[in-house]
């Protein structure tokens, strides 16, 4: 018996090896590939960060060049003006995603927005993120709810450093505050912090968005041998049914109260659920769940996490921060706070941002892309049922468009047409569609921790500015800042309980 499975295993292995020699030796014309093993290809020769090790091998293939993953062929592109071609001319021959085993458990088997594939499916998706959530209409509604979350943020942090500068911490602040905006958004209830419904239900699910952004990569192994599924390698499909169902558990929770219960509130899932009663064959319960999912994954740690990088890149570039604050200053003065409308009459506040994302983009590698179509791209074949990553990190480092580029320098995006070089939220038909809500979240927030109070760094030393590793790149060390609020500024913010 163990002869005959040795055999079937030997002839298994042998098998697949050939396909992949003679499905490899078809493919012409494809961007340079580094060497790499036989079978596995470059797979297990990629090092965290991943879009570091992407952008080191650029240096040496090309701006475009090839990995094989088992039998995946990836095309990683580091070049504007191919991203550019990918996303125009061939924008519908890449507007699939692969199917990864996230998709199977994150996005609800394929049906969710950011995983289904390009059809008339997505394109009803689309069409409701589009009209029915993130609308400017609909974001003016929930303008009350940002507003409220922010000055919250505000008081507690006037609250501690009322009487001169005091350390904080800002990273846990800074998601709390989006956490609360996204949750009310979704079903009016917050969830960190006083009022909060439940602080400890509140963890568990940000530690399974944490788990969940961990593990849905791009870069699994058994995405790209099938056969490793069959012994779950790595654990992987174990621990992302786990933490769906969890997320699931949680998310169903929510549907049910506010269908059980008499809501007054024009939340997210309120919306939904009369449309459910109106076109109950299309608005399901999973279908409402992936759009509360994605909401949550795409729009809660990526803010948060571009203010931390914003506030580190300030306070390493102190005379930046006091231009900021000036423009503000002199933009307002010292008698309100800057509101959604000033933010495009503060064009250095807006460079700020506009370098943070140059410089430390939430999604470094963009998403995936799946090649529905041959195509050519940089003068390079693409062939069908591929991939394609975008390092939007690299891009935005690349010396070719700009100038000094390791270096924090927001007068740069004075030049015009520079932030047309920029593609944090991704180009074409899938790009981020809560691009709007981000910027006005991260624009305003950004605002008011500069006009109401001042900065500097707890030591003569520089932030640390480690990346961690994941499909959000946060810091690997959460930032610690002094912080000491403005006189008269902060005296103009509602409600403020000043510590004596």
């Amino acid at each position: 018996m163990t002869a005959l499975v040795y055999y079937s295993v030997t002839l298994l292995i042998s098998l697949f090896t050939l396909k992949l020699l003679l499905q490899r030796r078809r493919f012409r014309n494809i961007p340079p590939t580094p060497p790499g093993l036989p079978v596995i290809g470059n797979l297990f020769q990629l090092k965290k960060p991943l879009h570091r090790q992407l952008f080191r091998l650029s240096e040496h293939y090309g701006k475009m060049f090839s990995l094989w993953f088992g039998s995946r062929l990836i095309v990683v592109v580091t070049s504007l003006s191919a991203v550019q071609e990918c996303f125009t001319t061939n924008d519908i021959a890449l507007a699939n995603r692969p199917r990864l085993i996230s998709g199977k458990y994150v996005g609800y088997n394929y049906t969710s927005i950011s995983f289904s594939s390009y059809g008339d499916h997505w394109r009803n998706l689309r069409r409701i993120m589009a009209v029915e959530i993130l609308s400017t209409h609909r974001l003016n509604q929930f303008l009350e709810m940002r507003t409220d979350e922010m000055m919250i943020l505000v008081r507690k942090l006037a609250c501690d450093s009322y009487r001169g500068f005091a350390k904080v911490e800002l990273k846990t602040r800074l998601f709390a505050m989006t956490f609360n905006i996204i949750m009310r958004m979704i079903c009016g209830k917050r969830y960190w912090g006083d009022d909060a419904v439940d602080e400890d239900e509140a963890r568990e699910l940000q530690d399974i968005m944490w788990e969940l952004s961990r593990l849905a990569g791009a870069n699994n192994v058994g995405d790209f041998f099938p056969i490793l599924r069959w012994f779950d390698y790595d654990n992987l499909e174990k621990r992302l049914k786990k933490s769906s169902e969890r997320l699931d558990k949680f998310l169903q929770g929510i549907v049910n109260r506010h269908r059980n219960e008499s809501h007054t509130a024009n939340t997210m899932v309120d919306h939904l659920l009369s449309l459910q009663e109106s076109h109950p064959e299309y608005y399901t319960d999973p279908i409402i769940k992936g759009l509360i999912s994605i909401l949550l994954m795409a729009g809660t740690e990526t803010s948060a996490t571009t203010l931390e990088w914003a506030m580190s890149c300030l306070l390493n570039n102190p005379e930046s921060l006091k231009k900021a604050q000036q423009e503000i200053d002199t933009h307002t003065g010292q008698e309100r706070l800057i509101d959604e409308q000033d933010i495009s009459k503060l064009p250095y506040l807006q460079n700020v941002i506009f370098e943070t994302l140059r410089l430390h983009p939430a999604a470094p590698l963009l998403t995936p892309r799946e090649v529905s179509d041959d195509c050519t791209i940089g003068g390079y074949s693409v062939p069908r049922d591929n991939i394609v990553l975008t390092n939007a990190w690299a891009i935005h480092r690349d010396p070719q468009l700009w100038s000094d580029p390791t270096n924090f320098k927001p007068e740069r995006f004075e030049r015009k047409g520079e932030a047309d070089k920029l593609i944090m939220f991704g180009m074409g038909r899938r790009a981020c569609p809560g691009a709007g809500l981000a910027q006005r979240t991260v624009g305003v927030t950004l605002g008011w921790l500069l006009q109401c109070f001042e900065w500097k760094r707890i030591s003569d030393e520089e932030i640390d500015m480690t990346e961690g590793s994941g499909l959000t790149v946060t810091k690997v060390v959460p930032l610690e800042a002094m912080c000491k609020a403005r006189h008269p500024t902060i005296d103009y913010v509602p409600g403020l309980n000043k510590r004596p």
